[in-house]
């Protein structure tokens, strides 16, 4: 049996995993959590082999909660499930731990595959993340000025570029407006860019909305 722990913020999205996984006779959830404090409460008196984490959490962040759970759980596989470009997040997790990326708006019943594959200790990859590692091992990939920003600053430049007001953003991420406002900032410079509506030009030509 499959021990499996779900970490989202959202209950519905949550709801319909656990809904498609409960198809699957080999696969059991043992715990479900809507951020870092939770789960890491969850872990110390639940079984979990796979771990089926969301990228875009208030407060600690999916990558940063990876990090953490390469020193703390080092054992629990880690499934990346997110709504985020595959061609910019998933070499991200890959390269920060994690076994997997499943996009949540792929097939669900790939879902039951992905977590099956990571139990083997096998990396799972749609073809397309297949395709873009193996043009990144063949061949240097064009280096994008985002390639430059953290996890929080490509947050904030996607939520902006997606229309969200600042407030708007402070209240999702679970940070202070001052903090979202440093973030931008750390953006426009990283990028070059004067403004919001440079930014969000910016964010559609690169394919990041």
């Amino acid at each position: 049996m499959i021990h499996v722990v779900l970490c989202d913020d959202h209950a519905v999205l949550r709801r319909g995993i656990r809904d498609t996984l409960s198809e699957a006779t080999d696969i059991k959830i043992t715990g479900e959590a809507g951020g870092y404090a939770e789960l890491r409460e969850i872990l110390r008196n639940t079984p979990c082999d796979v771990l089926l984490l969301d990228l875009n959490m208030p407060g600690r962040s999916g990558l940063e909660v990876l990090g953490s759970l390469r020193e703390t759980h080092p054992d629990i596989k880690v499934l990346i499930v997110s709504m985020y470009p595959e061609d910019q997040y998933a070499l991200r997790c890959l390269r920060a731990g994690a076994q997997g990326y499943a996009d949540k708006a792929g097939d669900p019943v790939e879902l039951i595959s992905a977590v099956r594959t990571v139990m083997q200790g096998r990396k799972y990859l749609t073809p397309e993340v297949a395709q873009m590692l193996a043009e990144s091992l063949s061949q240097p990939m064009p280096e994008v000025p985002h390639a430059a920003l953290s996890e929080r600053e490509l947050q904030t430049l996607i939520k902006i570029a997606s229309g969200r007001k600042l407030s708007e953003i402070a209240e999702e991420l679970m940070l202070s407006p001052k903090t979202v406002s440093v973030y931008r900032a750390r953006v426009l410079e990283k990028l070059k860019l004067a403004n919001n509506a440079e930014l969000t030009v910016y964010a559609i030509r690169n394919s990041l909305v």
